[in-house]
């Protein structure tokens, strides 16, 4: 039986569930340090202490879009090749950041509670909610995951506007904004989908939560960083933003407590690519990367 190349793997349960099939190469577990010369990991990502702890590492495979959370320049000063797993996650992203909207306006999860709780029989109809249909829809970053939620949106948004740092050919359809606060004085729904890391720490700020406004809606599927919390937190506190539907937030998993308590938010614990299919699609792309590694072929997608 041939040896196993050793492998530093840095994914955590379940996610290494999915990987149980990947057989003798790849099916061993490291700390950091000499002769490692790949590593696997996912959303904890890799900083540049671990990197230098295993210092004949070249090839780090990220189960996951967003690399923000690798030192990716400390890889390159290193030579050590970084890839991550596109396209694969970008449908159920999209599927989510639109279920999130219907369900703040709708007022899904309250609804929900209120038939689990028997008020429904107790107190009769709870409150009226909001048509989620008809309204202004702004998507914030046009790349894949953007451009899946725009398409997504268009068949029951009365408009589709978008910001990215330049105007896309793939987005001539719909209205393009230079400037995020723009983008939000605009939009009735602000759909969050830029790439995570410090370009767009803080993006969405309190200009563009109070651009937003008393009625309008913020949907977040990328980075929590990418949002102003506190500025978030008492916005809706105050009142000076409507509604917010959020999948991701600043320090994961911790979540502000003052947004525990409100009724006009949906709180996920970062659900966006998380469905049994696209879970195995990421883990087989990130095997598949790591594959061609070891046999000195070029990468799948390298970052």
């Amino acid at each position: 039986m041939p040896s196993k190349p050793p492998l530093l793997m840095l994914v955590k349960e379940p996610a290494v569930r999915c990987l149980d099939h990947a057989g003798d190469v790849y099916d061993l577990r490291r700390e950091p340090g000499p002769g490692i010369r790949a590593a696997l990991c996912a959303g904890s990502g890799m900083d540049s202490a671990t990197m230098d702890a295993a210092p004949d590492l070249k090839m780090i495979s990220l189960v996951g879009v967003g690399y923000d959370r690798i030192d990716v320049d400390h890889a390159r000063t290193r030579g050590i090749a970084v890839t991550n797993t596109p396209d694969v996650l970008t449908d159920d992203v999209a599927d989510l950041a639109i279920g999130l909207m219907l369900a703040v306006a709708r007022r899904l999860p309250a609804y929900d509670l209120y038939v689990r709780q028997g008020r429904w029989a107790a107190e009769g109809l709870p409150p009226l909610a909001r048509r989620a249909s008809g309204r202004r829809v702004g998507v914030l970053g046009l790349g894949r995951i953007g451009q899946a939620i725009a398409a997504r949106a268009a068949p029951f948004a009365s408009q589709i506007g978008y910001h990215s740092r330049y105007p896309k050919g793939e987005g001539a359809e719909y209205l393009y904004f230079d400037r995020p606060v723009a983008l939000a004085a605009w939009a009735d729904v602000l759909i969050v989908a830029v790439s995570g890391g410090p370009a767009t720490a803080g993006l969405v700020d309190r200009r563009a939560i109070d651009a937003l406004g008393p009625d309008g809606t913020l949907i977040n599927v990328s980075r929590g960083s990418v949002v102003d919390e506190p500025e978030l937190v008492a916005a809706l506190q105050e009142g000076r933003l409507g509604f917010a539907g959020l999948d991701v937030f600043g320090h994961e998993p911790n979540v502000p407590t003052a947004l525990l308590g409100l009724d006009n938010v949906v709180l996920l614990p970062h659900q966006g690519s998380a469905t049994r299919e696209t879970r195995q699609a990421m883990a087989d792309l990130g095997l598949a990367n790591l594959a061609a590694f070891f046999a000195g072929e070029p990468l799948l997608t390298p970052i």
